[in-house]
């Protein structure tokens, strides 16, 4: 079959699984077509793909789980049994149910899923894989690709099994550490504009609401003056207990 174009379609707060997304489109098709689902907080589009179009999903594990409003904005789309590859970053903890919840969604929007991958990446809290998705993961996500690509060469078109449990374990809701302000803040306005869920204030870019906070941090990562941190005696300790607990590096894992 010939594939039209690749997609990479992702919810990136901190750039790991955009990155995975383009490693892999990148072996399915040079021009590649970027849905960013970060930015914006509400996504009510019905959006429909061709039939010989090839996508590339791609997400962070939140708690064992896809963060949930990533798996409601696929929720809109219509794969109209397009070709794909889902993906899901974790940080060296364990990505549980998610990449089985992605294969799910994938399946029931009409998507055919031929290959998956859990990727590490850095984790949000600490010193965890900090380097990470580095060269050898990105090579992963190729070698996936590759082994997708063979099998539609081959005339195999079968959903590979992955790991996970179903009913899936409780998750997907985001963290619990909210980033401060400090006074060196010059109230240019990025984290505001960027924060996927829309929980900074434009009135003062300090005040967070954290109903709608997931602690990605994206904010602290983008600040061009560093003053958006997370420094509260909890979550220093809390920081430091994971970051030992999570210092052997996970192996990334694919699945054809």
């Amino acid at each position: 079959m010939k594939l039209n174009k690749a997609i990479a379609v992702y919810f990136s707060p901190t750039g790991n699984s955009r990155k995975c997304a383009l490693a892999t489109a990148g072996v399915i098709g040079r021009n590649i077509e970027e849905i960013d689902l970060t930015k914006t907080v509400s996504f009510n589009e019905s959006m429909k793909f061709d039939i010989n179009d090839f996508i590339v999903f791609s997400a962070p594990v939140y708690g064992g789980r896809l963060f949930k409003g990533f798996a409601e904005k696929l929720s809109n789309m219509n794969g109209n049994f397009a070709k794909c590859i889902g993906i899901v970053t974790y940080g060296n903890r364990d990505y549980d149910d998610a990449l089985l919840e992605m294969k799910n969604i994938l399946i029931d929007k009409n998507f055919i899923p031929l290959g998956f991958g859990a990727i590490v990446g850095r984790h949000t809290y600490g010193q965890i894989q900090v380097d990470r998705p580095n060269n050898a993961d990105l090579e992963n996500c190729r070698v996936l690709a590759k082994g997708v690509l063979e099998k539609i060469e081959k005339g195999i078109f079968s959903i590979p099994d992955v790991k996970g449990n179903f009913p899936y374990k409780d998750g997907g809701n985001g963290g619990s550490f909210y980033p401060q302000t400090e006074d060196t803040c010059k109230k240019c306005g990025l984290c505001a504009k960027s924060c996927p869920q829309g929980a900074i204030s434009f009135d003062d870019f300090k005040t967070i609401d954290t109903n709608k906070c997931i602690s990605c941090f994206r904010c602290i990562r983008i600040c061009p003056f560093g003053s958006k941190v997370m420094n509260t005696k909890e979550y220093i300790e809390f920081a430091d207990m994971f970051s030992q607990k999570l210092s052997v590096p996970k192996e990334d894992e694919i699945f054809v």
